[in-house]
């Protein structure tokens, strides 16, 4: 199978929506992005069409796959097919074409941003919970992009090219309700270097997560392939192997309390909303993530622990720590954020 590659690495966005996705009426004059091929693993027979190709490409709504169906941009072995029912089988080879949909472009807007280092090649900025990275389907203002574009404009930047209108200069993303850490690159050269060192996995990036439940082990590893749901295109699942991405989370608990344990997780992966799904997977879901947390708030015994969850706004993820190779002097850099406030006030009164 070939996985499209991409610039642009996540975590995720909480729930709420998928960046990328939207379900505009699309023409046949419309200009198409590159082919994408992929091939069936065993696992994945017997998956329809549009829901194997949209856990395929994760910033593709199904029905953006289900209109490029009916246009006859999808190919089974040379042959468009019409019907997004269609039932695939391994070994196949399936190519799509999507109409491109017309960029957003990110206007300069006076957002305060917090600045952890800056220099001629790059910013690393500690992002707020609640603020979306850079514009997409139905956000179009009040992004970290929005913000940098003013932030660069002031200095009298030019503004990179890679990376496009709507995220200048944006490497990788984080989840809309995920604090912490975000390298941005001020030039195309430091852009495409470190591009490629997310593509080879040579970032480091460590996640402070609190999860429910006391873990045993002291560190682990959860290594399972990340897919679309094909019941909820705005969530995420393990899927098998073949049919989701493969993906990469390395824990180390940090503190056990009562009811849950705060946690150190690397990705060597980045899939959407994979520090959310794997530790789901493993029944240790995190704290106030009403999208993954699989009702655990209600076996909380204790009301006054259930009444401080519920006042938690978003899930307790923070990228705390990152690392990477600086584009300038192509020696190893690391850059740390305590946890924030809201998080800090979580953990002093449980």
């Amino acid at each position: 199978m070939t996985e499209p590659r991409s610039d642009i690495e996540t975590e995720g966005r909480r729930d709420g929506g998928m960046e990328g996705c939207r379900d505009d009426e699309l023409s046949d004059s419309e200009a198409l992005s590159p082919a994408l091929s992929f091939t069936p693993s065993e696992e994945a027979t017997g998956t329809r069409l549009d829901t194997y190709l949209a856990s395929q490409i994760p910033t593709t709504s199904r029905s953006q796959v289900r209109r490029a169906i009916e246009l006859g941009k999808v190919l089974v072995n040379g042959q468009p097919i019409a019907k997004p029912a269609y039932e695939v089988s391994a070994g196949e080879e399936i190519q799509i074409t999507l109409p491109e949909t017309a960029p957003l472009e990110a206007k300069p807007e006076a957002i305060p941003l917090n600045i952890v280092h800056e220099d001629d090649e790059i910013i690393v900025i500690n992002k707020a919970a609640g603020m979306v990275t850079h514009p997409g389907a139905g956000v179009v203002s009040g992004t970290l992009a929005n913000a940098l574009v003013y932030h660069l404009q002031q200095q009298a930047l030019q503004l990179p090219r890679r990376g496009g209108s709507s995220r200048p200069g944006i490497v990788h993303r984080l989840d809309v309700g995920t604090s912490g850490l975000i390298v941005v690159a001020k030039t195309d050269r430091a852009h495409l270097y470190l591009a490629e060192q997310f593509q080879s996995r040579a970032v480091r990036k460590i996640y402070s997560a609190l999860v429910y439940g006391k873990i045993k082990d002291d560190e682990g590893k959860i290594e399972a392939p990340i897919g679309r749901d094909p019941r909820s295109r705005v969530k995420m699942t393990i899927r098998p192997v073949g049919v989701g991405r493969d993906a990469l989370s390395l824990y180390r608990v940090i503190e056990r309390f009562e009811e849950f344990t705060l946690l150190d997780v690397e990705i060597k992966t980045g899939r959407t909303h994979q520090i959310r799904v794997h530790l789901a997977h493993i029944n240790h879901p995190i704290i106030a993530d009403p999208t993954y947390d699989l009702g655990k708030a209600n076996s909380i015994k204790s009301a006054k622990l259930r009444s401080i969850i519920n006042k938690l706004d978003r899930p307790f993820l923070h990228a705390a720590r990152l690392s990477f190779l600086h584009p300038a002097t192509n020696e190893r850099v690391e850059f740390t954020a305590s946890l924030p406030d809201d998080l800090q006030k979580f953990l002093a009164l449980i």
